[in-house]
């Protein structure tokens, strides 16, 4: 079974009031642009809005099970108060559900949260269990907190006592700065997958809460690849690690990394460090890599052995599929 773990949708209610208030349009900063069927990103929007259109580029691609996440990219509603955010998400949450029902052979679902008000937050995680959702797509920050903070420890225990699994993926930097040339993407996003893992490792989630299974997008950012000033801080400035009890960089052998990473170079700097056991086929679908399955095959330490781990297996044990 072929498993591709990053594979967005948007639900049209949804994605009608968020409008412009997302990191794509400056968080309210430029219009959006009128309707335009030429437009790749209209395209990408339709294919996010059907689930027909996936089964049909799914075939295409060779693969058998989308793993499917709202976008929060797009239909972001950190904008709105606590309960118009729990509406709203469960809206999105119900419609992968759905989804999923219609056809389980082909999907599997992950939740989003409405984080503003953690009670709120903790019921739809339980409701979202009870409708076979899989796990949970999680930002980066939440209000200027980071996800390792302490009033997000017990959304970690949670997760863990419900043997969920977390897609970590930042839905953007509120840093305007990323803007111009739309860094916020090619930089922002695996930045604030540093900040991220950074905060929880060193607030200790990770080492709390050891259960914990966790996918992070885009290979992880950038922080897999330069973890050696935060392992130096543990004799230099050794106050900053109060809250573990292993170099922070070990920590990160304990996570998922998909392959949304563009360059095999770096996917195979991935798997020489973290092990191909430790890698997740992701093609951040329908707006990233176009010959996922190729991608894979193209890395020159993913062998024949490997392979079905990284295309699949590991995917498909995490969350539980058959």
């Amino acid at each position: 079974m072929i498993v591709d773990f990053h594979v967005h949708v948007v639900h049209p209610e949804v994605l009608r009031q968020t409008g412009n208030r997302n990191v794509v349009y400056g968080w309210g900063t430029k219009e959006v642009p009128p309707p335009d069927p030429e437009d790749v990103r209209t395209r990408q929007v339709a294919r996010m809005l059907d689930p027909a259109l996936q089964v049909e580029d799914m075939d295409r691609l060779g693969i058998d099970r989308f793993v499917l996440s709202a976008s929060t990219v797009v239909q972001n509603t950190t904008w709105a108060e606590p309960a118009q955010q729990a509406e709203l998400e469960r809206l999105s949450n119900d419609l992968i559900a759905q989804w999923v029902a219609d056809r389980p052979d082909r999907f599997a679902g992950l939740a989003t949260l409405p984080l503003e008000d953690i009670r709120l937050a903790l019921a739809e995680l339980e409701r979202c269990a009870g409708l076979g959702l899989r796990g949970l797509n999680l930002p980066a920050a939440v209000a200027g907190d980071y996800l390792g903070a302490p009033r997000f420890h017990p959304l970690w225990e949670a997760i863990a006592d419900a043997g969920l699994v977390a897609f970590l993926h930042p839905d953007g930097s509120r840093d305007l700065w990323f803007q111009e040339y739309s860094l916020w993407n090619s930089v922002g996003q695996p930045v604030e997958e540093a900040k991220l893992l950074s905060s929880l490792i060193l607030e200790g989630v990770l080492e709390r809460y050891p259960a914990l299974k966790i996918v992070v997008g885009h290979g992880g950012g950038y922080l897999p690849h330069y973890f050696g000033r935060l392992d130096r801080n543990v004799t230099n400035m050794p106050d900053s690690v109060r809250n573990i009890s292993r170099r922070p960089s070990e920590y990160l052998h304990d996570l998922y990394y998909d392959t949304c990473v563009y360059d095999v170079s770096i996917l195979e700097a991935i798997v020489d460090r973290y092990g191909a056991d430790h890698v997740v086929l992701g093609s951040d679908y329908p707006v990233g890599e176009t010959d996922p399955i190729g991608f894979v095959r193209r890395a020159r330490n993913i062998g024949t052995d490997d392979e079905p781990q990284v295309l699949g297996e590991t995917a498909a044990r995490l969350l539980g599929l058959s």
